[in-house]
């Protein structure tokens, strides 16, 4: 999606400079970016690498919390840092270094330790968007995690740790407007056209020079009409739909071919999808009240427009496909799509004015810009409900049915209870396992991943090498690892933010040796 045409030399500049990320997101994503601000908790290699991924494509600020001072060892993993700065602040370091990649971004640092601000004003973390965090003790990252939860703000937790890395999503909820899948339906509603289009067929001759749509639409009525008035579905009607259209072709007509290669493509839009449905049934959508978030209000008047107003469709997206005809007719044909897709997001806008209205809400909290977005994108649109970290940590059938994998020596169930223990032993020990004594934290380790496995109701016990595996790291970082697990935490920071393309839900594991990875839901 390319960014309007500029109205000044800045507009000019930043269009130019953010050029490729607007065609992924468009302008309002951008815009949302740039109006974003994140906090980083604690200035490691890989909350660093995730902090830069978000501020090279211009968030509008972040604030690192870190407490620390700048060390050798930090030196050896952090290419955000250099000896100048050894003994100095880790978080003031860390920001001149970062905000630098981006002049467009403001940086801010706070000297304070994540438990201090906890203790003392937990209330900080509220102003931000999204705070991103990593390298914390259980009861840190537990206690952090509720104040966020309570606060509704999204956290990513990241850990990187050797060759191990893992990215974790919190939101109490989370709505992906345009969540741009890989198979992109097109809505032409051919079998149901509606009155401008149908207006627009009959007044309109089918010759070479016009959209294939319009070739497409003069045989689909011919084949209807020697079978009952039913759209081919399965191969086999397919083919006998192609084989119509080849047979009226007088010679290569390029409009003619493009319509027997969209056959397979053409039919099916404008159908409520599964997960809208869901959306339509939420008790969320059905009972709107004062604090309801847009997102509800919207699928609630999208909901009535489909049942009461357009017997069972969705609202026309207005958007076609690139077609082969002359420059007057395309035009022509595109205009009765956006035409009518404006005329359906109008009615849908017009019905969130009157629940707004009802709520005793300003009418100003919802424009008919957010409404034409949302009905454009409604057979993709996406709700997500995610789960507390702090209820992760309690026993529950999702840890016990991961836990059922390890009698299968599932390498990544194994990871993701190695790196529970981690953090259990930085709480019970107040030290990094294996930092200073790798014999004598081993058999420590291996205690605290079998009571964890105790607790959860298995008698198994992880393998000794991966017990091995994590206090030989010392909790160092391997810069590459995470490089890969800060882009990619950044990339969800971006879809959180945007409320573009679906966020993980909600734990993201890799493997560094074996360079594979997963996706689980717990």
């Amino acid at each position: 999606m390319s960014s309007p045409a500029p109205k000044s030399p800045d507009q000019s500049d930043k269009s130019k400079k953010y050029d490729r990320q607007i065609r992924l997101w468009g302008d309002h994503g951008q815009a949302l970016l740039e109006s974003a601000k994140v906090c980083l908790v604690n200035a490691t290699a890989v909350g660093c690498e995730a902090l830069k991924g978000i501020v090279l494509p211009g968030i509008g600020g972040f604030t690192i919390v870190d407490g620390s001072i700048v060390t050798e060892d930090d030196l050896g993993v952090n290419f955000f840092l250099d000896s100048s700065y050894l003994h100095k602040s880790k978080a003031m370091a860390c920001m001149r270094l970062v905000v630098e990649l981006n002049p467009d971004v403001s940086g801010d640092y706070v000297d304070e330790s994540i438990e201090y601000i906890l203790s003392n004003r937990p209330a900080f973390f509220e102003t931000f968007d999204v705070v991103v965090a990593s390298n914390l003790s259980e009861q840190i990252l537990l206690e952090l995690s509720n104040t966020l939860w309570k606060a509704n703000v999204p956290f990513i937790y990241c850990r990187s740790l050797g060759f191990f890395g893992s990215i974790r999503l919190q939101f109490e909820e989370h709505c992906v407007i345009e969540a741009h899948p890989d198979n992109q339906q097109t809505d032409l509603r051919l079998e149901e056209p509606f009155a401008l289009l149908k207006q627009h067929i009959e007044h309109t001759e089918v010759t070479s020079k016009v959209p294939w749509l319009l070739v497409l639409n003069k045989y689909l009525n011919q084949y209807r009409a020697l079978h009952n008035n039913e759209t081919p579905k399965n191969y086999k009607q397919k083919s006998e739909l192609r084989e119509l259209i080849r047979s009226g072709m007088s010679n290569e007509e390029e409009n003619h071919e493009e319509a027997i290669k969209a056959v397979n493509t053409a039919f099916g839009g404008g159908i409520v999808t599964k997960n809208l449905k869901e959306i339509f049934d939420d008790d969320s959508c059905e009972n709107l009240n004062k604090q309801s978030d847009n997102f509800w209000i919207i699928a609630k008047a999208l909901k009535d427009f489909v049942i009461m107003d357009n017997n069972g469709f969705l609202p026309v997206p207005g958007v076609l496909p690139d077609m082969t005809a002359n420059t007057e007719s395309y035009i022509n044909l595109q205009n009765v799509y956006r035409q009518q897709a404006l005329q359906d997001a109008d009615n849908v806008y017009r019905k969130c004015q009157t629940y707004l209205k009802d709520l005793g809400l300003p009418e100003e909290k919802i424009d008919e810009k957010s409404v034409r977005l949302f009905c454009r994108e409604a057979a993709n649109v996406a709700f997500i409900r995610g789960t507390n970290i702090s209820n992760e940590y309690e026993k529950n059938t999702r840890i016990l049915a991961i836990v059922d994998n390890l009698k299968e020596q599932d390498s990544f169930t194994e990871q993701y209870i190695a790196l529970r223990a981690y953090e259990s032993f930085l709480t019970e020990y107040g030290s990094i396992p294996g930092e200073c004594n790798v014999e004598n934290d081993v058999p420590r380790l291996k205690s605290i991943a079998s009571k964890l496995l105790g607790d959860w109701g298995s008698p198994l016990l992880l393998r000794d090498d991966i017990i091995h595996e994590i206090c030989h790291y010392g909790g160092s970082e391997v810069h590459s690892i995470s490089a890969f697990i800060g882009g990619c935490a950044a990339q969800e920071v971006i879809k959180i933010i945007t409320k573009q393309f679906k966020p993980v839900n909600n734990t993201f594991l890799y493997n560094g040796i074996t360079s594979d990875s997963v996706t689980i839901t717990l």
